[in-house]
C-alpha cells in the first residue's frame, strides 16, 4: 500500500551486545581458610564432621541485618553458591545462599587477631552503616 510521500523502511531489530553476567564472589583470606580448616579438624576429631561453613545475612539486629556464621552438616541447598578451598590438604567448603551473596558481593572474610581478641571479620564494601555494638549492619 504505497501512499505518496510516505516511505516505509523495513524495521531492523538491532541486538545490543550482552554483558557477561556479573560473577558473584567473596574473597576468603589465607588466615580465615587456615582457621576454618583448624576448626573443621577439631569438629572431625569430636565425631561431628561438618560438610561446610555457612555464611550469610539474616534479617534482624538493631540495624537491619546480622551476619550468619554456622556449621552446615548437610548438603548444599539448591540455591546455594559453594566455594571450595584447600589448606594443606584439608578441604574447606563454604555455602552462601543466593540472596545473601548479593549483599556480600565483594566481601572479604578474614580472621584477625589483636589486643582485643581474635575472630572472623566480614570486610563488606556494601555496608552503609553499622550499629554501635557492631553486631548488625544496613545496606
Amino acid at each position: 500500500m504505497d501512499q505518496p510521500g510516505i516511505h516505509s523502511e523495513p524495521t531492523v531489530k538491532r541486538e545490543e551486545p550482552k554483558e557477561a553476567p556479573k560473577q558473584l564472589k567473596i574473597d576468603v583470606t589465607a588466615a580465615a581458610i587456615a582457621q576454618i580448616a583448624k576448626l573443621t579438624a577439631k569438629r572431625t576429631s569430636e565425631g561431628k564432621p561438618p560438610r561446610a561453613l555457612r555464611i550469610g545475612l539474616r534479617g534482624g539486629g538493631c540495624d537491619g541485618f546480622s551476619y550468619l556464621f554456622e556449621w552446615s552438616d548437610g548438603a548444599p541447598e539448591a540455591r546455594d553458591h559453594v566455594f571450595d578451598f584447600d589448606h594443606e590438604g584439608t578441604a574447606v567448603r563454604i555455602y552462601v545462599d543466593k540472596k545473601s551473596l548479593i549483599y556480600l558481593q565483594g566481601t572479604t572474610l578474614n580472621f584477625v587477631t589483636g589486643l582485643m581478641g581474635h575472630g572472623f571479620k566480614f570486610e563488606n564494601p556494601n555496608v552503609k552503616g553499622a550499629c554501635g555494638c557492631g553486631e548488625s549492619v544496613h545496606f
